[in-house]
């Protein structure tokens, strides 16, 4: 079982009509949403937690998560209202502008942290949802409560437009980048969290802290991890670009799906991962993610559709 922990919200998404006027339509999204919606429709055990309002947009979030067999047992519901993201595009890569004072999402506490089954294989987290309070602390105590039971994935996925309080943000993001499993970040990532850096000089530090794998995404030139004995690089599937909008989503979603079916999905089975069995988990992710942005918004694949 896998539990996405994060943020679901409604990306606002530029379209226009017949006689040229824009407008905004309403489509469920969240980084952290995305990714649950992604590992659903490709059949794994997936649960999301975050918190959902009861408002039309929250009854509409829910919907599309139970449509791709996510299960939402964990979600703490209220009637605050559902964080909205007016989304505009420039070359194709999405950029944000977020509403989100006092929404279902943020206003989550730490009284409102579930108690997760033992059969817990998994915990993504990400995005967004560490930057505010009090969700950024509510989703950071969960992973403390759970880091040595379970593997962590980390998708920092950085929206420095979104950040009020850089210190402390860089600050979790360093606490929770040492209790992390596996961390993904894109060219990008990596510039705001280790400015001048390369990425082996970063991957190197998480590793030392006890990740167990570090990728970069680098978009048309694939993705690089790195492990304590590995370096593998795989090529980008080469593919239609529409947009950008839950590209690294989809990645992650299909890299953890590759470990849990290969068997790799544990604590114990990371730390002796086969250049094989990564090499695999890589290219799933990419085929996932290439499907992913050959489709208008955040679309990810069923699994029959990437069998053919």
């Amino acid at each position: 079982m896998i539990i996405c922990c994060g943020e679901a919200l409604i990306d606002m998404l530029p379209r226009h009509l017949p006689d040229g006027a824009e407008v905004y339509l309403p489509v469920p999204g969240g980084a952290v949403f995305n990714t649950a919606i992604a590992l659903g429709r490709l059949g794994e055990d997936t649960h999301f937690f975050s918190g959902l309002s009861t408002d039309m947009h929250g009854r509409q979030l829910t919907a599309h998560l139970e449509a791709s067999h996510v299960k939402t047992t964990f979600c703490r519901r209220t009637p605050k209202p559902t964080t909205l993201a007016f989304v505009t595009l420039s070359d194709g890569n999405a950029e944000y502008n977020f509403y989100d004072e006092n929404t279902a999402g943020r206003m989550l506490e730490i009284a409102d942290l579930p108690a997760l089954p033992e059969r817990t294989e998994a915990l993504h987290f990400g995005a967004i949802s560490l930057i505010p309070e009090p969700c950024g602390t509510s989703y950071e105590e969960l992973m403390r409560r759970y880091h040595d039971r379970a593997v962590i994935s980390l998708d920092p996925n950085i929206r420095p437009s979104f950040v009020n309080d850089e210190p402390a943000y860089r600050d979790r993001l360093r606490r929770m980048t040492a209790m992390s499993d596996i961390i993904k970040v894109s060219e990008e990532d990596l510039a705001w969290l280790e400015p001048g850096k390369s990425f082996e000089t970063a991957a190197e530090s998480w590793l030392s802290m006890g990740a167990k794998i570090v990728t970069l995404t680098m978009g048309a030139d694939g993705v690089r991890a790195l492990t304590p004995r590995l370096d593998v690089t795989v090529p980008a599937v080469k593919t239609k670009v529409v947009d950008t909008v839950g590209a690294g989503d989809s990645f992650n979603a299909g890299f953890l799906a590759s470990l849990s079916r290969s068997g790799s999905l544990s604590k114990a089975a990371l730390e002796t991962l086969s250049e094989a069995h990564l090499r695999d988990a890589l290219a799933f992710a990419a085929r996932v993610a290439a499907f992913t942005v050959s489709q208008a918004g955040a679309n990810p694949p069923w699994a029959e559709q990437l069998a053919t």
